[in-house]
């Protein structure tokens, strides 16, 4: 890992976004609570939640970090399904890892939840939207 001991704890913040595509229909179905395993919502949030507080544990080069607010967000638009995470954490180093992680895991939690419905579900991309904090200050993405 890098020795990041040196630098100063600052509030730092991450939000990522995870993008599920739907085939024509079936994610309305789903929102409707039809789906085989029940509704997606709750446990994919609890999912991305425990993925962003055990980033650590999964990411090998990555900082344990003691998280202060961790929040997952569903947006839908048509047979798209937007999932957010942002992280929050009062330390050495940045929660960008975290917030994708979590971002990552609640879209995977979706598709298990929903892949006997439709075998065409994809998981498009996950990217940073933006971080605050730390030396480098903020940034956003472009189209965030």
């Amino acid at each position: 890992m890098v020795d990041v001991s040196e630098k100063e704890p600052t509030r730092r913040s991450a939000t990522a976004r995870a993008v599920v595509v739907f085939p024509p229909g079936v994610l309305a179905a789903v929102l409707a609570g039809t789906g085989p395993k029940g509704p997606i919502e709750e446990v994919a949030r609890v999912a991305g939640i425990l993925a962003a507080k055990r980033t650590g544990e999964w990411i090998p080069m990555c900082h344990p970090l003691a998280l202060d607010h961790v929040e997952i967000g569903f947006e839908n638009d048509g047979d798209v399904l937007r999932v957010t995470c942002r992280a929050t954490c009062f330390g050495r180093t940045g929660v960008e890892m975290e917030a994708m992680t979590g971002a990552s895991v609640a879209a995977l939690t979706v598709y298990d939840m929903t892949k006997a419905l439709s075998k065409g579900i994809r998981i498009e991309r996950v990217e940073l939207l933006e971080k605050t904090g730390g030396a480098s200050g903020t940034w956003r993405a472009k189209d965030a």
